[in-house]
């Protein structure tokens, strides 16, 4: 390994620092393994001026290791997720913001083909309409989970993603702030996610959804357009199921299951509406379901004997984002209520 005299002196200063590491014995681990970002970062193609602003003086913040070491237990219901997601202060606040920025939305919803109170109901639901986005560096952020190898090599990609990002110009390394774990934005966009599917709808060379409600907008429908929405149609619904139904239906097709998506994994099966309609599913009221023969998956999120929701491609298109059945309806459930008039 070459000394550190070879690297410009700004960032050979910052590998004098002497940061929390993973080993007690070796306090300078962390400066090593930081010079290292270094040089791969410049054999990437990242420009010595993004690497110096962004990396010199860098340390590991303790507090994302200990929120990532103790995350809380999910123990919510499917009922008490939704409910608490879908609440009446973002479903009130959610049909202010679809009004007050309907043209935005309309356009946007016109070129990606997602309908607007959708796109409102993911911005109510990862930031409080982006309000809250994350006070933490996104670059410390990243280092100190990729440094600390529980998952260093998803966190480490991350990071030259977002050194990437800062190198292309749309956020400087001491603005790019977000969640603990990286996630960014009104959107929280993972890096990797901000360079596949990040747009820069207002035309100002930056793809910026921090700050441009047009860009935030048109890069979650963009999102949504490429995990295979559909503009004319909903999420799906909650239904009543009969006596003695034969649970093992539940399920989506397996062709629509993203890599790693465990959720996913439990729904295989998909039937048209007149099909369940056969098999005695119903509307929560008792009522027929629709007689369009859109095909659609029975979900389970609590498992027999729990709610029971009939889910359509955009639920699929939803579950890409956040792998969660009881996210996924929840952003539908808000969707529902932000537009219903």
């Amino acid at each position: 390994m070459k000394s550190c005299r070879s690297l410009p002196l700004l960032f050979a200063a910052a590998l004098t620092l002497v940061p929390a590491a993973r080993s007690a014995a070796a306090p300078d681990a962390f400066a090593v393994w930081l010079k290292g970002i270094y040089q791969e970062g410049l054999t990437r193609g990242i420009s010595k001026k993004t690497l110096e602003s962004a990396l010199t003086g860098l340390t590991p913040i303790k507090r994302v290791i200990s929120l990532d070491r103790h995350q809380p237990e999910f123990t919510q219901t499917f009922r008490q997720y939704v409910d608490q997601r879908a609440n009446a202060w973002r479903i009130e606040t959610g049909r202010k913001r679809l009004k007050m920025h309907g043209d935005l939305l309309k356009a946007i919803g016109k070129r990606y083909g997602v309908q607007p109170r959708f796109i409102v109901a993911l911005w109510g639901i990862e930031t409080n309409f982006g309000r809250h986005t994350g006070g933490f560096s996104v670059l410390r952020a990243l280092a100190t989970l990729a440094f600390d190898g529980r998952r260093s090599a998803y966190f480490r990609k991350e990071l030259f993603n977002a050194l990437v990002i800062v190198d292309q110009g749309h956020i400087t390394a001491a603005e790019m702030k977000g969640s603990w774990a990286g996630a960014m934005g009104q959107n929280q966009f993972m890096p990797s996610s901000f360079l596949n599917y990040a747009v820069d709808h207002d035309g100002d060379g930056r793809r910026d959804i921090w700050g441009s409600l047009g860009d935030v907008f048109a890069s979650a429908a963009n999102y949504l357009r490429q995990a295979g929405w559909r503009g004319d149609q909903t999420w799906g619904r909650e239904v009543k199921l009969p006596p003695s139904f034969d649970q093992s239906l539940a399920g989506l097709m397996p062709k629509s299951r993203p890599k790693g998506c465990r959720a996913l994994a439990k729904l295989s099966v998909a039937k048209t509406l007149p099909e369940w309609q056969a098999l005695g599913i119903r509307r929560l009221d008792g009522s027929a379901l629709p007689a369009r023969p859109l095909k659609a998956s029975l979900a389970l999120p609590d498992g027999p004997g729990g709610p029971a929701l009939l889910v359509y491609q955009n639920f699929r298109a939803t579950l890409s984002w956040n792998c969660s059945l009881s996210f996924a309806a929840a952003v539908g459930t808000l969707a529902d209520r932000v537009g219903r008039r």
